[in-house]
């Protein structure tokens, strides 16, 4: 397959090693509503971020949806929009990498970007994500008036583009029938099936028994137009005859038509490619509607995305209770449609922006408030967010655990590296779990209630007696082990010494 390649890029492939494990801390001042919530708002670099959220997260969420800074020489506030363009990438690499990570196998990624760095952009996605992921390049007008000071042609589309983490176990949604699409079936003949619409009986793909000549009911003959063919052979024809479903229009002059029944279609229809302002809204929309919310808002993003054009992205590719993640966050639509929607969400934005503006628009969403899609999705306010910071890393520049780090944030790292699956849950005793046939026990911080070397966090012979028995391998991750190598082998035991290595 064909790979993009740019200055930096193979340092941009291998930084992932480089970024360190920083565990999430809570800030209780700054969480909103219901305490027990799973939403999670984010400040700090999206790098760390989501390098932080893979213990807990990796193969969990459903939808990632993202509006990237677009490299466009338009420079505002809180991004630095102005990338070389081999710097904008070796920027967006390893963040993509993680994003893969963290989606599920049955999840989507949808991407936000213009011309400028969009095909860049896609050949970039087809080497993280595999060409043979790739869905669609969804073309959404984000502007409905041309700008006549444009230098030569006005831009009034973005991209959006759309990958599976697997084709094969991704299933999109569909949309339901609009009142102008329902009011196209009708029963002029009161047809007992009720209402229907007439659909060409023709085709133009080859079909070697579709030719033969179909007689209406006043005589007239009709064959199928030059170099097209009949959509199903003389029987199937006569068959659908037999059962009502051919109309030759009211007069019984017509050409022959199928006739497609809406009580026999699918509920909704499959999305197309094409997203008009007039469905999905617009820059200026989103512009208006954050006016709305913060009298500053455009200051703070120039561009936003409108809330419709995310219910939609949601709505084909989520349902109730799933995870949506946005890593760049901005003005925090993609977290407050979630919100509405009824997923659950984790929402990542850098510097006081996060507190300021992010956090400030979700609490007015769970205080119900009816912007956007609120109406629509019957929003009536409710839920929550927890507020987090990244905390110091787990590891220092030595490789060696920081001191203060506590068991939980060291057994969700050591599980993920050894198992690359989510520990949701941290055990109160030393036993992880069990991956694949092997179980992993982590000696540390006193998880055994004994803080002493040689009581705890040793294994020696009697402790091991006090972990819980497995019937296979066992790893025992432990400061120091007084075992010796022949027993250990008889057990089926491998020891790896703590400090655990952050990036191995």
């Amino acid at each position: 397959m064909p790979s993009l390649h740019w200055t930096g890029k193979d340092a941009a492939v291998v930084a992932i090693r480089d970024v360190p494990y920083r565990p999430l801390v809570a800030v209780p001042h700054l969480s909103y509503g219901e305490p027990e919530t799973e939403n999670l708002l984010i400040q700090g670099d999206n790098l760390d971020a989501l390098k932080s959220l893979l213990p807990v997260y990796a193969g969990r969420v459903k939808c990632v949806f993202i509006d990237p800074p677009y490299n466009t020489r338009s420079a505002f506030e809180h991004y630095d929009d102005n990338r070389e363009h081999s710097i904008w990438l070796s920027l967006m690499y390893p963040r993509f990498e993680l994003l893969r990570e963290l989606l599920s196998e049955d999840g989507s990624i949808w991407v936000t970007i213009d011309d400028n760095e969009g095909h860049y952009l896609k050949v970039m996605m087809d080497e993280v994500f595999g060409r043979g992921n790739f869905l669609a390049n969804i073309v959404w007008q984000k502007a409905y008036t041309s700008n006549q000071t444009a230098k030569h042609i006005s831009d009034t589309h973005d991209h959006v583009l759309l990958y599976a983490k697997s084709f094969d176990r991704l299933s999109l949604g569909k949309l339901p029938r609009t009142e102008d699409q329902i009011a196209k079936f009708r029963n002029p003949d009161d047809d007992p099936r009720g209402p229907w619409k007439a659909e060409n009986l023709s085709a133009g793909k080859y079909y070697s028994t579709g030719q033969f000549k179909i007689i209406g009911p006043t005589g007239l003959t009709f064959l199928p137009p030059k170099n097209r063919y009949w959509r199903c052979n003389e029987e199937q024809f006569n068959k659908w005859l037999s059962e009502g479903r051919i109309t030759f229009g009211l007069a019984g002059t017509g050409r022959p038509m199928l006739k497609k029944y809406l009580n026999e279609m699918d509920d909704g229809l499959k999305a197309n490619t094409w997203w008009k302002h007039e469905e999905f809204g617009s820059n200026k929309q989103a512009s208006i509607d954050l006016k709305a919310l913060f009298s500053d808002a455009e200051e703070v993003f120039q561009t936003p995305k409108p809330e419709m054009l995310i219910h939609r992205a949601l709505t084909l590719s989520t349902n109730l209770g799933d995870f949506v993640l946005d890593s760049f966050l901005g003005s925090g639509t993609t977290a407050a449609v979630a919100h509405k929607m009824g997923r659950r969400w984790i929402g990542v934005e850098m510097g006081e922006h996060a507190e300021t503006h992010c956090a400030a628009r979700l609490r007015k969403v769970i205080d119900g408030e009816q912007g956007g899609v609120s109406k629509d999705v019957n929003w009536q306010g409710g839920g929550g967010f927890r507020y987090c910071r990244l905390g110091e890393p787990v590891f220092d520049g030595r490789g060696s655990i920081r001191p203060g780090v506590g068991f939980a944030d060291l057994a969700r790292w050591v599980w993920y590296r050894e198992t690359r699956q989510p520990l949701a849950e941290v055990p109160t005793t030393p036993l992880l779990g069990v991956h694949q046939g092997t179980a992993y026990y982590l000696l540390y911080n006193g998880i055994l209630g004994d803080r002493r070397p040689a009581g705890g966090n040793v294994l020696t012979a009697p402790l091991l007696e006090c972990l819980a028995p497995h019937d296979g391998p066992r790893v025992v991750f432990g400061e120091a082990c007084r075992l010796h190598e022949s027993r250990l082998l008889a057990l089926n035991l491998r020891f790896r010494q703590l400090p655990y290595q952050a990036n191995a």
